[in-house]
Formats: structure tokens, C-alpha cells, sequence
């Protein structure tokens, strides 16, 4: 498998741990890096792709999961906490940065990107996978989509005080951030993670809310319980447009 690398791989400034990979604008992170992790399973762990992209930041890096598949699936959570704090270090410290279940992100109630999952096909869900891909993409700009006023459901970074160039230094915040939620993973369990993803969903306001070991989301009001399924809406998320391979516009 070949990849364009970085023109100066100075400009990608990445944790020991992580590889970055820079691939074409025709190429889309999250199958480029399924398929570099079923061709070398752990020896790509860590692979952090990036596509040359500009009006997107479509990422996607390899994991190495250390546990059964069914609990191994709440690494989606970690990313995508990982993910709302470099949109937060990067955007105006007053816009609400919201998750809707389980992973579009709304950047002052419009979506602005999301998150997907993939996982090797034949894994049983009591069996240790030999890879997780997370995957992220975010609307850099929307200008070549027309007038972004006849999409508002939608919104781009450029659009949202961002600066300019933004790309890279929000993959190497993302990066740092996951690494970061892992550490306090290993270090202090899930909980933690769990509360900081809970606290970015409106959905969970007005309940109590927890993390199921299976990354279900549980929210109890009024003695009655409703259960989030993970699974469903990690592959095929509503955010994303199969059509332009983006953020649903």
C-alpha cells in the first residue's frame, strides 16, 4: 500500500506513539485506514491518516485494543471526546460544542463533522479485535458547496471564527487529546471518560446518566430507563454524506 507523504514531515507534529500517514484528496481516511489495518492487523497501530484535503479534515488513526470487542467499542466515546476538546482549544471559548448520539458533533447547533467506528468483521464480541479504526471528519469550509446560507442545518470551521490553516493543528491537538483520555482510561477506568462525554450531550440533561459496559448510554428519569445502543450508528452515521464523502450538508 502507498501513501503521498508529508512534502516536510516537520509540519505534523505528533506524540511518540503515533505515526502520521498523509494521503490524497481522493482517497477518504476511514477506508485507507481499515484497510492498512487488516493488511498489517497491530504493526499499524498507531497510524494517524490524514487526507490532503482542504475543505475537510477527514482523520482516522489504528488502535490496538486490550480487551474483548464489546467493551473495546467505548474507545468510540474516548475519541470523540478527544475530539470536541481540539475543536474547543481551536474555536471561541463561548460557542457550545454539543454531541448528538453518538457521534455528530454540533458546533453552536449545527452539525460541524462526527465520528465512525470499524472493527475487523469476523470478530465475536468476546474475542480481543485485532484493530479498532477511529475515525473523524469536520467541514473545514463549504464555499465550493454554493451559499452557505441555504444550508444552516450545517456549519464549517471557517464559518466559526477558526483560523486559517486550521487543519493540521487541530489533527495534532486531536492526537494529543486522545492520547491524554487513553492514559486516564488505563489510569482511573471509564467513568471518567464516560462523565466527560455525557456532559456534551444534551440528550442526558435531566437524567441520570452513565456509560453501559458495552457503551450503551443509560438514561434514567422518572424511575424509567432509557438504553442508547453504541453499535448502530458507529458505521453508517447520520452525519455523513456517502455522496460527498463529508459532513451531511
Amino acid at each position: 500500500m502507498t501513501a503521498s507523504p508529508a512534502p516536510d514531515p516537520a509540519d505534523l507534529v505528533l506524540p511518540p506513539a503515533f505515526t502520521g500517514l498523509r494521503v490524497p484528496a481522493t482517497d477518504e481516511a476511514f477506508a485507507r485506514a481499515r484497510a492498512l489495518a487488516e493488511a498489517e492487523a497491530g504493526e499499524a497501530a498507531g497510524t494517524l491518516v490524514i487526507v490532503e484535503r482542504e475543505d475537510v479534515l477527514d482523520l482516522a488513526v489504528i488502535l490496538a485494543p486490550g480487551e474483548p470487542l464489546a467493551s473495546a467499542r467505548r474507545a468510540f466515546l474516548l475519541g470523540m471526546v478527544a475530539l470536541v476538546d481540539a475543536v474547543g482549544t481551536y474555536g471561541p471559548p463561548e460557542m457550545p460544542i454539543t454531541l448528538i448520539w453518538p457521534g455528530t458533533l454540533m458546533f453552536d447547533g449545527a452539525r460541524l463533522g462526527g465520528g465512525r467506528l470499524a472493527w475487523p468483521e469476523d470478530c465475536a464480541e468476546a474475542a480481543v479485535p485485532d484493530w479498532l479504526v477511529f475515525s473523524a471528519t469536520l467541514l473545514v469550509s463549504k464555499a465550493q458547496w454554493g451559499d452557505p446560507g441555504l444550508t444552516p442545518g450545517s456549519t464549517a470551521l471557517d464559518e466559526e471564527g477558526f483560523g486559517p490553516d486550521i487543519r493540521l493543528p487541530l489533527a495534532e491537538s486531536f492526537a494529543r487529546n486522545l492520547m491524554k483520555a487513553f492514559a486516564a482510561w488505563e489510569e482511573d477506568g471509564f467513568s471518567g471518560i464516560a462523565a466527560r462525554y455525557l456532559a456534551h450531550l444534551p440528550a442526558a440533561v435531566g437524567a441520570r446518566a452513565g456509560i453501559d459496559g458495552n457503551g450503551d448510554a443509560l438514561l434514567e428519569r422518572g424511575g424509567a430507563t432509557e438504553r442508547l445502543a453504541l453499535v448502530p450508528g458507529l458505521t453508517e452515521p447520520d452525519w455523513h454524506d456517502p455522496a460527498t464523502r463529508t459532513v451531511r450538508l
